[in-house]
């Protein structure tokens, strides 16, 4: 017996050892951090040097996933944009589903974390029986009477988490919490985005529309001035039809800019989770001097703390790595204990006297010998979804920084195009001037007039977008850094908390 004993001894000390490595390494996704981004330069070099709209004020990032957002579109200066993006926050169903999938994830974790403790329950009732004689190992002609046993007692069971079982269990689903939560700030950024978007979108076609129907206008008076001089013979039918066709051009092109209009106005009403014919948005140009923060991009190893999408895909990245502690764990040994306590009695009033008192203790140890497989499968779907996570997590870091490197080149050409149609926008006016004068004077063509108010209104047009584009492509640049970081400002304050229907762990 005692040699048995030394036997069995550091056998069992063997694979306690064992068990306690179940789980592997973190994982290395040997990612190559640059030391900056690439575009960030000529980014900084042209925000110093162009004055085309007024900078606001930005913090700079303390990255920190655990940090609470800060309200980012405030650096905008709307307030009809910051009214959109507290009704979208309330209403997208995008949303709620993300918050709704996060609570399921905590319930889950919760449910995980109960198998840490003792099961305990509480059991009562009554049992009718009759047992053929056999069964009692009396003659088959005895006859035997119906039995009526009446039982309350306690039960209680209890797993020894010797191999990590539980504990990897636990890892994994406060990870897929963790990820759940990542996802729904993800889904809150790109929300506030796409509404940012949205509205500076609607904006800018509200300048576009504005620029048409002051052309327009002036093609109007151009036509009915080009009659009175064809009434008078002055000119040729030639230039009433050109006029007339200008103008018919000028109305198709203000038709077709209002109908963009209406179905971008529409995408808005979805992102605030309202019916299209519910919602409604006045028109309000985009004004030339609105203001478009500066917001410098960071280092490349802060955006890893930065992005939720990064922080979700690290997540379950460590789910995966815990699922295959858990996997492993199950071809160990499990050690369960169980206990029944309470009391049994053929009469309900003898029920709790003090013989009638019963009690079972279990200490099972169990492990499997054969499977069939079925465990050596499940290991190696666990390693191959690890490796599918720390792919998956390799991919999204390397998109995050393609994401901004995109973003800031953006940016940069944007202002860069802004800055020389700034002077072409001033030229062509004085040109679409000078044209009328000579035309008026009948020193030129209408041809040569109504190709200088054609070059006016591209121009003017463009102008109109890129200053829509600028704000645009800066929300884009928010998006790709992960939002804002730092304590809330004194606006920030004021304004609704964003991402309080879920909390972090």
């Amino acid at each position: 017996m005692m040699s048995l004993r030394h036997t069995l001894t550091p056998l069992m000390l063997a694979l306690v050892l064992a068990g306690c490595a179940t789980a592997p390494e973190p994982r290395d996704a040997k990612l190559s951090v640059p030391a900056g981004f690439k575009e960030a330069a000529a980014t900084e070099a042209n925000a110093t040097t162009t004055a085309a709209a007024p900078q606001g004020q930005w913090k700079t990032a303390e990255p920190s996933e655990a940090a609470p957002r800060g309200a980012w579109w405030l650096a905008f200066d709307d307030a009809k944009l910051n009214e959109l993006q507290q009704q979208a926050e309330a209403a997208n169903p995008s949303l709620a589903v993300a918050a709704a999938r996060v609570k399921a994830a905590r319930a889950s974790l919760g449910s995980a974390r109960a198998d840490r403790l003792p099961q305990v329950g509480i059991n009562a009732g009554v049992t009718r029986q009759k047992y053929a004689p056999a069964q009692q190992g009396y003659s088959a002609d005895t006859n035997l009477p119906p039995g009526t046993v009446w039982n309350a007692g306690l039960s209680a069971s209890y797993e020894v988490d010797l191999f990590s079982r539980v504990a990897n269990s636990v890892n994994a689903a406060q990870a897929d919490a963790q990820a759940s939560e990542a996802t729904y700030r993800s889904v809150l950024l790109t929300l506030q985005a796409d509404v940012a978007q949205a509205y500076f979108n609607l904006r800018t076609l509200d300048a576009e529309v504005a620029v048409l129907e002051r052309t327009l206008g002036l093609r109007q008076e151009t036509s009915n001035l080009i009659g009175k001089r064809k009434d008078a013979g002055d000119v040729s039918e030639l230039d009433v039809a050109r006029a007339r066709t200008d103008l018919a051009t000028t109305r198709a092109e203000l038709q077709g800019v209002r109908g963009q209009r209406a179905q971008v106005e529409h995408a808005l009403a979805l992102l605030l989770g309202q019916a299209p014919a519910n919602f409604n948005l006045a028109p309000q140009p985009l004004a030339t001097d609105a203001k478009v923060p500066h917001v410098p991009a960071g280092l490349p190893s802060a955006l890893l703390e930065r992005r939720p999408d990064v922080a979700a895909a690290q997540a379950q990245m460590m789910a995966a790595t815990a699922r295959v502690g858990q996997a492993r764990s199950a071809v160990f040994p499990a050690l369960m204990l169980t206990a029944n306590g309470g009391n049994a009695s053929y009469e309900l009033h003898n029920l709790f006297d003090w013989s009638a008192r019963a009690w079972l203790v279990n200490a099972v140890l169990s492990m499997p010998l054969f499977d069939g497989g079925r465990n050596k499968a499940n290991i190696t779907r666990a390693e191959a979804s690890l490796d599918e996570s720390v792919a998956s997590y390799r991919q999204t870091v390397l998109g995050a920084f393609g994401d901004v490197e995109d973003k800031l080149s953006g940016l940069a050409a944007v202002r860069d195009q802004t800055e020389s149609l700034d002077e072409a926008v001033v030229a062509a006016r004085r040109s679409a001037e000078l044209a009328d004068k000579r035309y008026r004077a009948g020193e030129d063509s209408y041809l040569t007039l109504i190709d200088t108010q054609r070059s006016l209104l591209a121009i003017e047009r463009q102008a109109v977008q890129l200053r829509g584009s600028w704000a645009t492509t800066t929300v884009g640049l928010i998006r790709a850094l992960g939002g804002s970081w730092g304590e809330p400002s004194a606006a920030q304050a004021s304004a609704p908390p964003q991402g309080d229907a879920v909390k972090p762990l």
